[in-house]
C-alpha cells in the first residue's frame, strides 16, 4: 500500500515540531522516489524586501527530503539529518515556494537526496539542497 498526500500530511501534524508545522507545509506528492512540498511566502518568513529567509528554505528541503525518505520507506519512520547543504540561488519572491525531493541512493542505514526549490509563479530556481539521513 502506497502512502497518499493525505497520509504524509496527517505525518506532518502528529509528528513534526510546532515551528515546523508553523510554515504551514502542504504535501502535493509523495511517492518511493521522492515528495513534493509547497510553502506559502508570508510575512512571517520574509526578511527586508519580502524575500523568504534562507532558514525558511532550508527548513523546506530537510522537510522535503525527510518525507521522500518517507515515500521510500513507506512509512514515517524516524530517520536523522546528518548532513544538509543548501545553495541559495536567487530570492525567494512570489507566492509560494515549491521543494520537490528525490531520493537519489538508498541503503540500509543512509539515505542521500536532493531537492529544487522554486518560486511560484515564477517558476524561477530559488534553492538546491543536498542531504544525507541516518536510518537508525
Amino acid at each position: 500500500m502506497s502512502l497518499t498526500p493525505q497520509d504524509a500530511q496527517q505525518f506532518l501534524k502528529d509528528l513534526f515540531a510546532p515551528w515546523v508545522q508553523s510554515l504551514d507545509l502542504t504535501v502535493e506528492a509523495i511517492s518511493t522516489s521522492g515528495a513534493t512540498l509547497t510553502m506559502p511566502i508570508t510575512p512571517d518568513l520574509a526578511r527586508v524586501g519580502g524575500i523568504v529567509s534562507g532558514q525558511a528554505l532550508a527548513a523546506l528541503a530537510d522537510t522535503s527530503m525527510v518525507f521522500a525518505t518517507f515515500g521510500h520507506m513507506q512509512e514515517a519512520r524516524p530517520v536523522a539529518t546528518t548532513n544538509l547543504d543548501t545553495q541559495f540561488l536567487r530570492p525567494g519572491r512570489g507566492d509560494s515556494i515549491r521543494c520537490e525531493a528525490e531520493i537519489v541512493r538508498a541503503g540500509k542505514s543512509l539515505i542521500f537526496c536532493k531537492a529544487t526549490l522554486t518560486a511560484l509563479p515564477s517558476e524561477k530556481v530559488t534553492a538546491t539542497a543536498t542531504a544525507t539521513f541516518f536510518i537508525p
